[in-house]
């Protein structure tokens, strides 16, 4: 039986250390509006999975809605001037 042992360390060269790299975590602070917003309309909808949706809960997940498409408008906004200045 033939080992592939010896052809790992061709394939893994540089070993993954568990941890994001600087451009990772960048990445991630510019799109953290976006993942707040996201997990606030998560949070909305889960609310109103197991009872009827009142006029309350209707205007948290509308409200909610519209967070996340501001940040994701904003994300994109900031994305077109990166590029447009690069």
């Amino acid at each position: 039986m033939k080992s592939i042992a010896a052809l790992q360390a061709v394939v893994t060269a540089n070993p993954f250390d568990g941890e994001p790299s600087d451009a990772e975590l960048d990445a991630i602070e510019q799109e953290l509006p976006l993942i707040l917003a996201e997990v606030d309309l998560l949070d909305a909808q889960i609310m109103t999975i197991d009872r009827p949706v009142t006029e309350l809960d209707e205007r948290r997940l509308r409200r909610a809605r519209n967070r996340v498409l501001a940040a994701r408008r904003g994300l994109t906004n900031r994305a077109g001037i990166a590029l447009a200045g690069a």
